[in-house]
């Protein structure tokens, strides 16, 4: 929301002046004369403080028509995990079937309390819990390729099987044997220059790609695992690291393409629309009745407006690129700001290739 207590305001300014990494996340500053919001940390000159307005969210800032400050880059670098975060993460990617416990954080100079800190705000989890999502991925892979479950339990670090079954099943929702012919969906998180996002993928490709802070996300996480009778579990395929991959290139505006596979679990007709989508040239948008006419249902507008709005990849499906026939922003979950900046991003880099 936007600060109006003249002590808080003032508190914020002075955070600003000083460039206090205290308050990186805490406030977004909004420059009038401008039009774009910073961190506290920002190396920008410092506006007047008349010329500035304090928001709580990025999103409320991006509501109010600012845009993230190129220099410090505002939605990246509040929502990127710190260092210390960062080296705890990679301990768990570079060996998950070892247990990295809160003495062998302090060994390696890590904290704790940063660490246990920002998984909660950041995925809702302890880091303890998000390791055994890691290690009980690692070891779902491992019996599918064959390997038994005696020696899968105890090479990932359980003492007992009854520890490993319990473990397993409280996650997967079954017991291992029992488990072979089940499909699980990873999930993972992201930084883009518009705010953090979550992205899931099966075996056969990326199913969902969405801000973190979309309203409708639960219910689409939900509505993911009933259509594909799965379970989400943090971890990370192929096709979530080209992903992340093709996501960093078009922010950086290089590119326009997708290559990565997508798994679009929808009705025939969704995924019609969604096809559409697709083919809408990168910098360029169509309306909704031209999308209609295109899959030859021209008076099912309305159809197809709501097909895009059940699209779960957001940008790599660009519906972004529908606008409504009179040329303004419309129906766009992840918020019409972030629509706009889309559109804008694409159109500046149109002739960059």
């Amino acid at each position: 929301m936007l600060i109006t207590e003249k002590k808080k305001i003032d508190i914020f300014y002075k955070a600003l002046l000083n460039r206090e990494q205290s308050f990186v996340g805490i406030f977004y500053v909004g420059v009038k004369t401008t039009l774009v919001f910073c961190i506290a940390t920002c190396r920008a000159r410092k506006p007047k403080r008349e010329n500035v307005e304090f928001y709580t969210t990025f999103k409320e800032a991006l509501d109010h028509g600012y845009r993230p400050c190129k220099i410090c880059k505002p939605t990246e670098n509040t929502s990127k995990a710190p260092q210390q975060v960062e080296a705890a993460i990679k301990m768990v990617k570079n060996n998950p079937k070892e247990k990295v416990t809160d003495f062998v954080l302090r060994q390696h100079q890590i904290s704790p309390e940063i660490v246990r800190r920002w998984f909660n705000k950041n995925y809702g989890m302890t880091f303890h819990a998000y390791q055994r999502m890691y290690r009980i991925n690692n070891a779902f892979q491992e019996l599918k390729n064959g390997k038994n479950t005696t020696a899968t339990a105890f090479d990932t670090g359980y003492e007992s099987l009854s520890g490993f079954g319990y473990t397993f099943k409280k996650l997967l929702g079954d017991s291992p044997q029992k488990s072979m012919n089940k499909n699980i969906i990873l999930i993972d998180r992201l930084t883009t220059p518009l705010g953090p996002m979550f992205i899931c993928a099966t075996d056969k490709g990326v199913c969902l790609l969405e801000f973190v802070d979309r309203k409708m996300l639960e219910t689409e996480f939900k509505d993911l695992q009933k259509r594909l009778d799965a379970k989400i579990i943090l971890g990370e395929n192929k096709h979530i690291k080209q992903a992340k991959n093709e996501i960093t290139q078009y922010f950086d505006g290089s590119r326009k393409c997708f290559e990565v596979q997508l798994h679009t679990p929808g009705t025939s007709f969704q995924n019609l629309v969604w096809d559409t989508l697709k083919h809408i040239p990168y910098g360029e948008t169509v309306t909704y009745q031209q999308q209609a006419n295109k899959i030859d249902y021209p008076k099912a507008i309305r159809a197809v407006a709501l097909a895009n709005g059940f699209n779960k990849i957001s940008i790599l499906i660009p519906c972004h690129r529908v606008i409504g026939k009179d040329g303004k922003l419309m129906g766009y979950g992840d918020g019409i700001e972030r629509k706009q900046w889309l559109i804008n991003h694409e159109l500046e880099h149109l002739n960059s290739f």
